[in-house]
């Protein structure tokens, strides 16, 4: 059982490595096409490895409490616990958001969504038997938070006078 825990984690480690080498490559195509942007410097590696940290450890808080009876932190996300230990880390000493602040924010968005995307590509066949309705429905809400965002945009620019 020991063994098969650290392969899983021993995964989940390479999962993460990965999606900081995605984050490393994205804010690097993003600093070829805007000089501007956030530049990759040894702050960067930090708050990359800052960010590894944090997850990992989330993820091992995550496994030690699914041991307990408990059956609301058994129930609590691994999303949870790693904002959980950012949080408190990035309370607990300055360094760690100095880090991350070198970090581009729009570099970590682009591996949420790819895995976003993949997990979604994994269930396309449940969604196909789903009704032909949940498309309306789907497209009702998209036009919907659109316009509600436009509108909302629009007063804020409206009250700014712009």
């Amino acid at each position: 059982m020991e063994k098969k825990q650290s392969n899983e984690y021993f995964k989940i480690s390479l999962v993460l490595l990965l999606s900081i080498c995605l984050i490393l490559f994205t804010q690097g195509v993003k600093l070829l096409k805007n000089p501007a942007s956030t530049p990759i410097t040894l702050n960067t590696l930090q708050g990359l490895i800052v960010l590894w940290a944090f997850s990992m450890i989330g993820v091992f808080i995550s496994t030690l409490v699914k041991k307990t009876n408990i059956k609301i932190l058994a129930d609590f996300p691994i999303l949870g616990w790693v904002s959980l230990t950012s949080l408190f880390f990035c309370l607990l000493s300055d360094f760690f958001v100095q880090a991350i602040a070198g970090v581009d924010f729009l570099s970590i968005t682009t591996p949420i969504l790819a895995f976003a995307g993949l997990s979604v590509a994994d269930s396309l066949m449940d969604l196909r038997k789903t009704s032909w309705k949940v498309a309306i429905v789907a497209i009702f809400v998209f036009i919907g938070t659109y316009l509600g965002s436009t509108i909302i945009a629009q007063i804020g620019l409206f009250l700014t006078g712009k």
